[in-house]
């Protein structure tokens, strides 16, 4: 079903704002990243980016067709993988010398993400029904966002413990397996639109 103008309107409010906070947090994040030289807070720091986009992407997206919002959909479920390939990248470099990152400095930075995207979250999940396949992929990368942030601050205490890369190496090839399972779900989101507006056409499922 189509969206109304008012609906409209809020969807795009809401997402500009989640864009603009993930935007500014991504600079403050990629810089501790690279200067500590961590592979899960440089994932997350990717991550944010991504998120940027998405968010971008459905501000402009929504005045289109339920056929066309699924095909962005599914788009959308392609850009979540860009923090895993990502965090791939970085953990395979690594592995030869698993420097440790500053713990405190990891810990610090990922409390700052949860409250960014803790906010992002509490406000994309009054819009993530609304909007289809893209509200969704909004809102699952949100949240899945907040689980990876709290996992961080767990593994620097770890860090600060064993004084080891390893345990930020680790997280990073989780950080991968969150994304494609969210992507994964965006996808079928995505494909139940599809057929919907195919039902809606008269084509043949």
């Amino acid at each position: 079903m189509e969206i109304d103008d008012t609906l409209k309107r809020r969807l795009r409010r809401t997402v500009l704002i989640v864009a603009l906070l993930n935007f500014g947090y991504f600079f403050i994040e990629v810089t501790v990243a690279l200067a500590i030289g961590s592979v899960s807070l440089f994932a997350d720091s990717v991550d944010f980016l991504e998120d940027t986009a998405v968010n971008l992407l459905i501000f402009f997206a929504l005045s289109w067709t339920l056929a066309n919002r699924a095909r962005m959909g599914k788009v959308m479920a392609g850009i979540i993988l860009i923090p895993a390939l990502a965090a791939a990248w970085q953990a395979i470099s690594k592995f030869s010398n698993p420097e440790t990152p500053d713990p405190v400095a990891l810990i610090v930075t990922a409390g700052g993400a949860i409250v960014v995207n803790l906010t992002c979250s509490l406000l994309l999940a009054r819009i993530r029904h609304h909007g289809g396949s893209m509200s969704t992929a909004a809102f699952l990368a949100a949240r899945n966002d907040v689980v990876v942030n709290v996992a961080i601050i767990a593994m620097g205490l770890l860090t600060l413990w064993v004084q080891s890369g390893w345990p930020d190496i680790v997280l990073g090839l989780v950080i991968i397996v969150v994304n494609v399972t969210a992507a994964k779900e965006v996808w079928e989101a995505a494909h139940e639109e599809s057929l919907a507006a195919k039902v809606i056409a008269g084509e043949e499922l």
